[in-house]
């Protein structure tokens, strides 16, 4: 029997190139499908999860909330701004999962059922911090404009001021996004964050897919703008972190005690932000610092607790 090597040997040049380059698009055809398969799978899986849950099989129901908790609670954080008010919507939210999932309906995406499900609840949750305290632009471009940062003293707590600055810098950024209201914030998350395509956007957020491009090319616009002005991290303003962080400890902004952000380091960007999905506007890669983070384990706990107790018979109940 010939070997693939004798016979590429006896080819013509250009030959060789058309077998070479014909044999690399079947191996990467073949690697295609391989992963076609695996998500099908998954998917698969995931819907048998799904109806051992609702069946009452606990160990399923746990494998499929944990599944999506990541994804509730960086929504929640989005949304809300601070890790203590993310925990307690992601609570709240993973409970009407949980409650509501004999509700799926099997021709679903789980994962579009879960997001309406957490912005339906995260747009109207009151019990947040800048709901009480709300913020804007114009109060953010003042800040950063005539703080006052050098008369403050050292309040470091001896903690290094690199770790410091990169959590200023991801609270920052965070807590920036509490400029926009609900709406906005969604579509900015969904679209910036999540790539989510305008017909699915759309229908989780109750408009039609032309009004959410729309919506999100002019708030990205809104956000790319205000971070050219004054971020030095992101933009051509003046405002470092660095500079910034005993004026932040000053102000009970940054805990040198407590740093959320760094202890649930990003694992990756939740999405390349260039590679989104509908090519709505080319100012896209201003938001780097969309990234995702670890659920706090107080939120698994919560999720292993309530799985444990009596009333997770309600899941059948439903």
């Amino acid at each position: 029997m010939v070997s693939d090597a004798e016979t590429l040997e006896k080819l013509t040049p250009a030959a060789k190139i058309y077998f070479s380059c014909h044999t690399a698009v079947s191996q990467l055809s073949n690697k295609i499908q391989e992963v076609k398969n695996m998500k099908q799978k998954t998917n698969e899986e995931l819907l048998a999860l799904i109806e051992k849950a609702v069946a009452g099989d606990k160990k399923s129901l746990e494998t499929v909330i944990l599944s999506v908790q990541d994804l509730v609670f960086n929504l929640s954080l989005r949304m809300l701004g601070t890790f203590p008010d993310a925990e307690d919507a992601a609570q709240d939210i993973l409970l009407k999962i949980i409650t509501h999932l004999s509700s799926f309906k099997w021709d679903s995406v789980f994962s579009t059922w879960v997001f309406r499900i957490a912005m339906n609840h995260l747009k109207n949750y009151q019990k947040h911090m800048f709901a009480k305290f709300p913020l804007s632009f114009e109060f953010y471009g003042d800040d950063i404009k005539n703080a006052k940062i050098d008369d403050v003293p050292d309040l470091t707590q001896n903690v290094e001021a690199s770790i410091l600055a990169e959590e200023l810098k991801l609270s920052c950024t965070n807590v920036m996004l509490q400029c926009l209201d609900a709406e906005s914030r969604c579509i900015f998350i969904l679209g910036t964050m999540f790539k989510a395509d305008s017909r699915i956007a759309g229908d989780i957020l109750g408009i039609t897919p032309e009004a959410y491009r729309q919506r999100l090319s002019r708030i990205r616009s809104k956000m790319a703008d205000f971070l050219k002005e004054y971020c030095g991290e992101y933009g051509n303003g003046t405002c470092r972190c660095a500079d910034r962080v005993n004026y932040a400890i000053q102000n009970h902004r940054l805990n040198p005690a407590q740093l959320d952000f760094s202890s649930a380091i990003p694992k990756s960007t939740i999405m390349e932000v260039k590679e989104a999905m509908e090519n709505i506007d080319d100012i896209s890669q201003e938001f780097a610092f969309c990234k995702t983070f670890e659920s706090p384990a107080g939120l698994k706990e919560f999720i292993r607790t309530f799985l444990d107790g009596a009333s997770c018979s309600v899941v059948t109940n439903a």
